[in-house]
């Protein structure tokens, strides 16, 4: 499958918007239209934020552009602020000189009996303006195009269709959760996407590299509808880094060639890739690998470099064995002993230190027990300086039943003045009859209150006292825009960046898990990343070190593990202790995504499996391993793709 892979989504998306304003100014020299396909979604944001760029800035008129979209959710009226109508209005139609009778979206609203005279109405409007000259498009989880869910043939026209579970999922924190998302879509098919002159697939962040993968190497299949792409004579793939992070030449590029061959090298991490894939595809320990393993499994070249199997096995060993540490913060230098352990992670500067300012970033109140609950409490026994920053002030994952039982509670306890008793009493009367609380800020307010309690609590089970808790309530997450649209402010960055100017940490724990269905997790990174940016320059950006966990949604692959931090059995309870102190959070958790398990069980399953898997390996056995991967701060404010 061709494909095209950036460094980060950015500059692919002026890519992909370069070659579509050379098609519109072509066919503007030739006295033609110009006919485009277009998307919807997060992924195509980008090419459109450049196309109107380009229109306000160089003169790069629509004047002569047919668009059609690919899909529109059916029963949302062009009005509604999730329907694709309002997306493209907002993020392009409004914006540029585009006649207002070129651009086309399937109607929303049409009757269902006449579903099938509108769609074919559809396909020969596309007809009638010369055929779609470059389709973009993006990838659904499923695998889908526009909304061609898995089983959609080859042959298939525009039609109305059902969405898939995974897709209403994943479009449900936009929708304020399942139960409220569409069940149905209208949508181009297969055959009206592929008799595109050009189709261009987008696709940004590791929640897309398997799917990518599937697409661009995997067999043909209706069961993932991109993969047709193989077939067209005029196809490619635009990817960022992280989205082609699954690629065979990407992930294993061994197999597709010698390294050097590539430009690449067997450096340090490109080694223990290798040798972990080698031991887990062998089904041995890293030090049982033999000449053999390694020249059945087209690695000769490895051996060539290290001399034999065994020096090759001992460089991967030897790695990963020195991510392990009991002491992620560093040692007391003065309680240091002879035969103490190395704390080898850690630069040597840093290890210097102690003890050291510690500042753990949860993008929700819960992420840090959550993702990383074992080590924070590590790093307070240890005698470091810890301070927790919420980032966000999770209100939203709050039922209004929680509230209703709280108001109850105040009520009855005798705790609220007769006037408030008044006021409790008309807000349980509207629940009751109702099943909701009025919205508006008062009913956040208290959603928040709830959440910033549970976190404190839990804070306190980790031995982190309250004066060492900031909840930042980034502005962001406060706006009234679906969680997948919201956007960064200066405020945001301006309120991470003075608790970061203030503290100073020696340390920086944040949240590199960015699976999270409603897209929190990535905008508070990139928060911390324009953050350090503002800062760079001070001397304690230099001095810092940076560690990223991931948690519920996803975990690093064991090349990628900087710090690995094995937990005993009492230290696995008591995080587990720390995470049921966010009581709303657990079987009623309104965002729990894909996977239904509660929080608590996600993050023993995952860090009880990377123990058995270090331990397969032919390392110690753990009871449990929380794991990070190490960032340098110049690297993640010049390169991080968030």
């Amino acid at each position: 499958m061709p494909l095209t892979i950036f460094p980060a989504s950015t500059e692919a998306a002026v890519a992909v918007a370069a070659e579509i304003a050379q098609l519109i100014r072509s066919r503007q020299k030739e006295g033609k239209k110009a006919v485009l396909g277009l998307a919807t979604g997060s992924t195509p944001i980008g090419v459109y934020a450049e196309l109107v760029r380009l229109h306000r800035e160089e003169g790069l008129s629509f004047s002569n552009v047919i668009t059609f979209n690919l899909d529109e959710y059916h029963g949302l009226p062009p009005e509604h602020p999730q329907s694709y109508h309002h997306f493209m209005r907002a993020h392009l139609f409004d914006h540029v000189d585009i006649p207002t009778g070129n651009a086309h979206v399937p109607s929303g609203t049409v009757a269902s009996g006449a579903v099938d005279t509108y769609c074919r109405a559809y396909e020969e409007a596309i007809r009638d303006a010369g055929g779609i000259d470059i389709q973009i498009l993006g990838i659904g989880r499923t695998g889908h195009i526009g909304f061609n869910e898995p089983g959609s043939p080859r042959s298939s026209r525009t039609r109305l269709v059902t969405l898939d579970p995974l897709t209403r999922r994943d479009a449900a924190g936009d929708f304020g959760g399942d139960e409220h998302t569409p069940r149905h879509a209208i949508t181009m098919g297969v055959a009206t996407i592929c008799s595109a002159r050009r189709l261009v697939l987008m696709a940004w962040g590791q929640h897309k590299a398997p799917i990518v993968r599937a697409a661009a190497e995997g067999e043909v299949t209706s069961q993932v509808t991109a993969s047709f792409l193989q077939e067209h004579d005029n196809s490619l793939f635009v990817l960022d880094r992280a989205a082609a992070g699954a690629l065979t030449r990407h992930r294993t590029p061994w197999l597709v060639g010698a390294l050097e061959d590539q430009g690449l090298a067997w450096d340090e991490r490109m080694t223990r890739r290798a040798i972990l894939w080698l031991s887990q595809q062998r089904k041995k320990a890293i030090l049982k690998l033999t000449d053999d393993d390694y020249n059945e499994a087209g690695l000769q070249d490895l051996v060539r470099v290290y001399g034999s199997a065994y020096e090759a096995n001992l460089a991967g060993f030897y790695q990963l064995q020195h991510t392990i540490t009991g002491w992620p913060g560093g040692r007391d230098p003065k309680r240091t002993r002879p035969g103490d352990a190395p704390v080898r992670p850690l630069r040597a500067k840093s290890a210097q230190v102690f003890p050291k300012r510690v500042l753990v970033f949860s993008p929700h109140p819960d992420d840090d027990v959550i993702s990383m609950g074992g080590t924070l409490c590590r790093l307070v026994d240890q005698g470091h300086e810890v301070h927790i920053a919420y980032q966000v002030s999770g209100a939203g994952a709050v039922s209004d039943e929680t509230i209703w039982r709280h108001l109850l509670f105040a009520r009855d306890s005798g705790l609220a003045n007769p006037a408030e008793r008044a006021e409790i009493d008309a807000l349980c009367e509207t629940f009751e009859h109702t099943g909701a609380l009025p919205t508006g800020a008062a009913t956040r307010d208290r959603k928040a209150l709830v959440r910033r309690h549970e976190a404190s609590a839990a804070a306190r089970v980790c031995g982190v006292s309250r004066d060492r808790l900031h909840f930042l309530n980034l502005p962001f997450y406060e706006s009234d825009v679906a969680p997948r649209r919201r956007r960064l402010g200066a405020e945001d960055v301006a309120r991470m960046r003075e608790l970061l100017e203030t503290l100073q940490p020696h340390l920086i724990y944040a949240a590199g898990d960015l699976d999270d269905p409603h897209g929190t997790h990535r905008l508070c990174l990139r928060a911390l990343r324009d953050a350090l940016a503002a800062a760079n320059g001070a001397s304690w950006v230099a001095d810092s070190e940076l560690w990223l966990y991931r948690g519920a949604w996803a975990e690093w692959e064991l090349d990628e593990i900087d710090l690995a931090v094995p937990l005993s059995p009492q230290e696995v309870l008591r995080r587990r202790r720390a995470i049921f102190r966010h009581e709303t959070q657990k079987d009623q958790a309104l965002f729990l995504g894909e996977d239904r398990r509660e929080f608590w069980q996600r993050t023993e399953d995952r860090s009880r499996r990377l123990a058995d898997a270090y331990n397969t390996l032919g390392l110690a056995e753990y009871e449990a391993i929380e794991a990070f991967k190490r960032m340098s701060p110049h690297d993640f404010i010049r390169h991080a793709e968030v």
